[in-house]
């Protein structure tokens, strides 16, 4: 009997696993937090002996190298991959005895990346399960414009040609396991089911279902924005990343929380929005521990500017520094946990701005305002505000002086990145309005919703 753990972070939108018999496991495409896929191991009662990469990331930062110093396991990596590092080099064909009679083989997917492998598990020589990585998703594929813009037709037409080999090899009933694809900027599309098999994408998938010219032209059609962090994940999984360090940071007063923002560097706010927004220190950015602050913080943070986090409870502060060691960010500067009544001098006025709904804006009315759409440039494609101002929140940052002067109702599709946005519309001096409400009641409210 084989078993498979899957290991979901739900921030980044992945899923890492662990497959075993009784007594030896592989583990494929590690997090950067390898405790959890230790801890996997040691309810299964089972020994690491093999760690693989489908590829390197440009997501996350791997775990692998660290989890295979940690276990003393192989760490298979593709050959074609440029690191810096002792791995087990990895080609088309290679197998790897992982249980008995169980065994892993490596089929070369390029596609997602030039390198990209994807590895079968087979019980007793008949496959049972396909570590698919960034190559054959739930619906769709991983995106093939992360390497090299030159590449990215060329990458594209590989994926599918990537996709027919392995619906050609495997039988229908083989499951498919990716890494990407649950909310992941390395997905093309997002997605639409929990599971899924070989036989189920050759009905499903249009990397299965349409030919390959087609299927080129919609899926570089389609592409999203590219998280700017994106950039240092490649590099810091081809040199090896560090081991990680989740000890708690240093406490800051209110005195080195004000000196910090005084010489400009970030102080995030972990508490949810509808509490940052009824007090909060000025100046202090908000990033909700329970939303996608891994992939929101460090798409728009200037890499490498000192973080100090601010928390309402020492759990929130841990889980918002196992999300961020994830990207690369590995040690806060500086962390305060408690009240934003603690986090300023004593008797200093906390900051504050309003809440608001799609109705409210329409009760209020448009006119004299700035109404702002932080959404993507997708997602704006499918409908907005008229009259409204589009800048996307991974862009807002930079373009802060183009908000026109006026109060500004910002928002979004649901209500976090609006309330990114008006955090930093907050410590910018203007006066704003967070719309808390989810995109389809805009048109409900009796708002004009335009295309185009």
């Amino acid at each position: 009997m084989f078993f498979i753990d899957t290991i979901e972070l739900d921030g980044l939108g992945n899923r890492h696993y662990l497959a075993g018999g009784r007594e030896t496991a592989v583990a494929v495409d590690p997090p950067r937090d390898v405790d959890q896929v230790l801890a996997a191991a040691a309810r299964r009662g089972v020994r690491i002996t093999h760690v693989v990469e489908t590829h390197l990331h440009n997501d996350y930062v791997t775990g692998g190298l660290e989890l295979a110093r940690i276990t003393g396991a192989a760490y298979l990596v593709p050959a074609a991959a440029r690191v810096s590092f002792t791995r087990v080099p990895v080609t088309d064909g290679d197998t790897i005895i992982v249980d008995d009679g169980l065994e892993l083989r490596a089929v070369a997917t390029p596609g997602h990346t030039p390198h990209h492998t994807s590895y079968v598990l087979a019980e007793q020589g008949r496959p049972v399960a396909a570590f698919t990585g960034g190559s054959l998703l739930i619906g769709t594929v991983g995106r093939p414009d992360l390497v090299e813009p030159r590449l990215t037709e060329r990458l594209a037409r590989a994926q599918h040609a990537s996709a027919h080999r392995l619906a050609a090899e495997l039988p229908d009933e083989t499951s498919v396991l990716p890494t990407h694809g649950f909310g992941s900027f390395c997905s093309s599309a997002q997605a639409e089911g929990d599971a899924t098999t070989i036989g189920k994408e050759k009905t499903a998938n249009a990397a299965l279902t349409t030919d390959v010219d087609s299927f080129v032209t919609r899926l570089l059609a389609d592409l999203d924005d590219i998280p700017a962090y994106y950039a240092h994940m490649g590099q810091a999984n081809a040199a090896g990343p560090a081991p990680v360090d989740l000890t708690p940071p240093a406490v800051a007063d209110a005195r080195e929380i004000a000196a910090r923002l005084a010489a400009g560097e970030w102080v995030v706010d972990l508490r949810n929005r509808v509490a940052f927004a009824e007090g909060h220190v000025a100046g202090s950015f908000n990033f909700e521990a329970d939303g996608k602050i891994a992939t929101y913080l460090a798409w728009m943070i200037p890499w490498g500017k000192p973080v100090t986090l601010l928390a309402e409870s020492p759990e929130q502060l841990a889980t918002a520094q196992r999300e961020l060691v994830r990207v690369g960010i590995d040690r806060p500067a500086a962390a305060a946990t408690g009240t934003p009544e603690q986090w300023v001098p004593q008797d200093a006025p906390l900051a504050s701005f309003p809440r608001s709904t799609f109705a409210g804006l329409a009760e209020h009315g448009t006119d004299g305002i700035v109404v702002l759409d932080v959404r993507r440039d997708s997602e704006r494609a499918g409908g907005h505000i008229e009259g409204s101002v589009h800048v996307p929140i991974h862009q807002l940052h930079q373009r802060l002086g183009e908000v026109p002067a006026g109060t500004v109702w910002v928002h979004c599709a649901g209500g976090m990145r609006a309330a990114i946005a008006a955090s930093l519309l907050d410590a910018a001096g203007r006066d704003v309005v967070a719309v808390d409400d989810g995109f389809d009641a805009a048109r409900d409210a009796g708002l004009t919703v335009v295309t185009g």
